[in-house]
């Protein structure tokens, strides 16, 4: 082989290792890559105000904010009751509902309770809010419908002296399984401790579809149960089911409430999980 013929090799060989090169790194991700994406954080709450969310507040059509209930100031999402709008809670329960389903994934919020329950507020709604999960569209409520049809995360603050847990379970127009049994009881109390004053707690879910329900705080599951679905006994969750198709709840939008007590939330963020 003649000098210019090796030359000719030598350079043809190096363009081919540059292209490969190049590939590698500016090519399409690795599988392993991809699928880390699917483990990040996905931030619900902007910081900046309620792109994304829909207020539904009873005796109010969906999306009237009535009294700015839900409001973005210093880049919390606070739950408030003016007096102008409220000189008595007059049971307008309300909340806001993220405008995308979701199946399987992890919840994440950072809440605190503060000040004092507006006016007429039920004794038991004292430093109470929630997380509702697996719930209806806002726009199958009707308009003097107290709660969606949802599994409820319940957050609460204890009163400075006794004993309260917060990640309870309630379930309006809903039921689940717990220890292979069909549980019944409207609310159930998880094993956390109390959290009092207006301290910041970062409060989180594993939902995986119908399967199983975790309610986790300071990396300690609190309450788990699995085959969250729609209560026959209940005629609007009967409709429901019927609608679609069966009693099993899979999937379903996600809501904070607004139940007579302000509330701050600092995050609100979501990790989608495998099926």
């Amino acid at each position: 082989m003649n000098i210019r013929l090796l030359s000719r090799y030598s350079l043809a060989l190096l363009c081919l290792c540059l292209t490969l090169l190049q590939n590698h790194v500016c090519g399409d991700e690795p599988a392993a890559e991809k699928d880390a994406g699917k483990s990040e954080w996905i931030q619900l709450f902007n910081g900046k105000n309620l792109d994304g969310w829909t207020p539904k507040i009873r005796h109010h059509a969906v999306g009237e904010n009535y009294g700015n209930t839900f409001r973005v100031e210093d880049g919390l999402l606070k739950v408030r009751y003016d007096e102008s709008a409220y000189p008595s809670f007059d049971e307008r329960f309300g909340h806001l509902f993220y405008n995308k389903p979701f199946s399987h994934y992890r919840l994440r919020v950072v809440y605190r309770f503060v000040g004092d329950q507006v006016k007429g507020g039920p004794g038991w709604a004292t430093r109470n809010s929630g997380l509702m999960l697996h719930g209806e569209d806002p726009k199958m409520m009707t308009i003097d419908q107290d709660f969606p049809t949802s599994i409820e995360v319940q957050l609460l603050g204890g009163n400075g002296k006794d004993e309260r847990t917060t990640l309870n379970l309630c379930t309006p127009g809903t039921n689940v399984v717990m220890n292979g049994k069909l549980f019944l009881p409207h609310c159930t109390s998880s094993s956390s401790k109390t959290y009092h004053g207006e301290q910041w707690v970062t409060a989180e879910v594993e939902v995986r579809g119908s399967k199983l329900v975790r309610h986790i705080i300071d990396g300690e599951t609190v309450l788990e149960y699995t085959q969250p679905q729609l209560d026959d006994r209940d005629e609007h969750a009967a409709m429901l089911a019927d609608k679609q198709g069966g009693n099993l709840l899979d999937q379903g939008t996600i809501s904070l409430q607004s139940e007579s007590h302000p509330c701050d939330f600092r995050s609100v963020e979501l990790m989608i999980l495998d099926e």
